[in-house]
């Protein structure tokens, strides 16, 4: 089948084409520059190795390439090329690189730039990463910059912070007999674990954290690193898999209930949904979370606009209410009851955060002045008696891993995820979707059973821990941290939606948050999109399956490549079954549904598709 790239991304802007690099057994993929899925006999050995240039806030600047040559034989390939990045402030860091790789098993990244004029940054360097599957909580051996050797192993709960630190190389089997070694060289690396941020790797990157940041590269003077891999052991490749061979889709045990649907709600988007209910009706969502901001502006007009919704459209609420913390909690959390009251704004349950808890606390800085959280959701308690007490982040799970919240205070835990804080191209925003179950296993682990909700989680950025801002997004461009992406208004989000629900489904969540109604996180088009203005975005099908799904049985649903569809399943009590598959990938997908009832089937890309069926329970 044919896609119109539009329909599928939102844009017509493509990505680069990757030029695969091969010798022997090993192969990567070159994508501006850099590497990623770098394999041996097939198998994954490292996701990336990437030579980073970011900028104050976080950001990846994107370089400009030159006199890039490319050559390859059998058993080897080089290349080489010329590149540069230009600041903000007009400062230039020109770089040259060379790579090169062998059927031998080797593999050698070398990097020298040298700033024409002193050039701010807060990282210039190589980062590289390991793949999580099959290597999560996996033993690795772990060389240290002053050449002392470790045996050691991969975090399998996520860590907060760097499991390893002055690193200069880490080893690790790829398969059975076959080892992988990554050495370091040209500055001190360290490791952190970026499924904090629902990343699907460990990160090793330059320069440590606990140094000052943003910093400056002086004028002409030159900084080498070199990253060298070497892959020695069986030199058998093992055979792959065909590849016509469809997808599988099986059924397990049943398990909890599937958590209710809601949509966050920002006051300056409630006239859209008022204008709009028989489509908000539609769409079918179990709760609406209510964002009020005292510290960005939001008053008594706010909670009113909010409560006009939800006398409109009658479903739990919860108010996720942001505290400024600047003097006593008590008059600052029953002002804000005082104004929920005036509005006649009908609340189920609230969720407190402190204001100064939206930007991170990376290893290193000093922690923020803030009240101890036990005084913050105290005062709540006494501002909102009778109401559910929700706490957490609501910001992403690394700052809840970072700041555990005391949850013996509290009727829920609620943090938020997003796919795009490091990398936006579409394979690493569909990856992202390989860290959720760890982001959920590692909540179980501090919080217990405790109810748990996550949201608002959406592709684009809300908010940025990280950095002043957001990143505006006007051309509608694949770029980290933007507020906007053109993917949430096409087929691609509708994909990730599902795939997002599937991931996150085993943990037996009470609440899951995936989008908003109207503006850049809704689930209703604006003026220039793959679907006409007001009318339902493709992700309306998803989130609205959802909702269908909210409060059935949970149906373990597996299927043999999660990597290319996932699948989720709900059981009612009358015993239907509904499964939804999502299919990843921008090719089309064979799929077998045989132990569903039915052959198989052909996915388009980034296609959701929705089967029902009787069948008996499964205990």
């Amino acid at each position: 089948m044919t896609a119109d790239a539009f329909q599928l991304y939102g844009t017509r802007a493509a990505e680069p084409k990757p030029v695969t690099l091969r010798a022997g057994a090993l192969s990567a993929e070159l994508v501006n520059g850099n590497l990623r899925t770098i394999r041996h006999g097939g198998t994954e050995v490292l996701r990336a190795i990437a030579y980073i240039v970011r900028d104050r806030d976080w950001g990846t600047y994107e370089p400009d390439l030159t006199d890039l040559t490319i050559d390859q034989t059998d058993d080897r390939f080089s290349v080489s090329y010329a590149a540069s990045c230009l600041g903000p402030d007009g400062s230039r860091l020109g770089f040259d690189a060379t790579i090169e790789g062998s059927a031998d098993g080797r593999l050698v990244f070398d990097v020298t730039a040298l700033p024409e004029s002193d050039f701010e940054t807060n990282r210039c360097g190589f980062c590289i990463l390991h793949p999580i599957a099959g290597l999560a909580g996996s033993p690795v051996t772990v060389e240290h910059t002053d050449g002392s050797v470790v045996e050691t192993e991969l975090p399998d709960l996520i860590d907060p912070w760097q499991p390893f630190k002055d690193l200069r190389a880490i080893t690790h089997q790829v398969r059975p007999g076959v080892v992988a070694q990554c050495r370091m060289e040209g500055e001190a690396f360290e490791m952190e674990d970026q499924r904090n941020w629902s990343d699907a790797s460990y990160k090793a990157y330059v320069r440590p954290l606990a140094l000052p940041w943003p910093y400056v590269l002086p004028a002409g003077e030159p900084m080498r690193q070199t990253i060298s891999l070497r892959i020695t052991g069986d030199a058998n490749v093992p055979a792959s898999a065909a590849p016509a061979e469809p997808v599988r889709v099986e059924l397990g045990q049943a398990g909890a209930k599937l958590p209710d649907i809601g949509i966050v709600v920002y006051p300056e988007e409630i006239e859209a949904a008022l204008a709009d209910l028989p489509l908000l009706r539609g769409l079918g969502p179990r709760q609406l979370l209510f964002h009020f901001d005292p510290t960005r502006g939001h008053g008594l007009e706010a909670l009113r606009a909010h409560a006009r919704l939800a006398a409109a459209y009658p479903v739990s609420t919860t108010l996720e209410c942001v505290v400024a913390c600047a003097g006593d909690l008590d008059a600052e959390l029953s002002e804000i009851a005082d104004m929920v009251c005036r509005a006649g704004l009908r609340l189920d349950a609230i969720a407190v955060s402190p204001a100064v808890d939206r930007q991170s606390t990376p290893p290193g800085s000093a922690w923020p002045a803030c009240p101890p959280l036990e005084d913050v959701y105290a005062a709540a308690r006494r501002g909102f008696p009778g109401l559910r007490l929700g706490g957490g982040m609501f910001s992403y799970f690394t700052e809840l891993n970072r700041k555990r919240v005391p949850a013996s205070q509290l009727d829920f835990i609620t943090h938020c995820t997003n796919p795009i804080v490091h990398a936006a191209d579409d394979l690493s925003v569909m990856q992202s979707l390989e860290a959720l179950p760890f982001i959920t296993r590692s909540t179980r682990a501090i919080f217990g059973t405790k109810p748990y909700r996550i949201g608002p989680s959406t592709i684009a950025m809300r908010q940025n821990p990280y950095g002043g801002a957001t990143k505006d997004n006007p051309q509608g461009q694949r770029i980290a941290m933007a507020n906007r992406d053109p993917r949430h208004a096409a087929q691609f989000a509708a994909a990730w939606t599902i795939g997002c629900a599937a991931r996150v489904a085993p943990a037996g969540l009470e609440m899951l948050t995936l989008s908003s109604f109207a503006g850049p996180f809704g689930v209703v088009a604006g003026s220039g999109e793959p679907v006409a203005e007001g009318s339902p975005r493709p992700i309306f099908q998803a989130v609205k399956g959802l909702c269908e799904l909210a409060g059935l049985t949970h149906v373990s649903a597996m299927t043999s490549d999660e990597t290319r569809v996932l699948a989720l399943a709900g059981r009612s009590a009358s015993g239907e079954t509904i499964v939804w598959l999502a299919n990843l990938t921008p090719n089309d997908m064979r799929v077998d549904t045989s132990a569903l009832g039915r052959g198989d089937l052909v996915m388009s890309p980034y296609a959701i598709t929705r089967i029902g069926y009787f069948s008996e329970f499964i205990t």
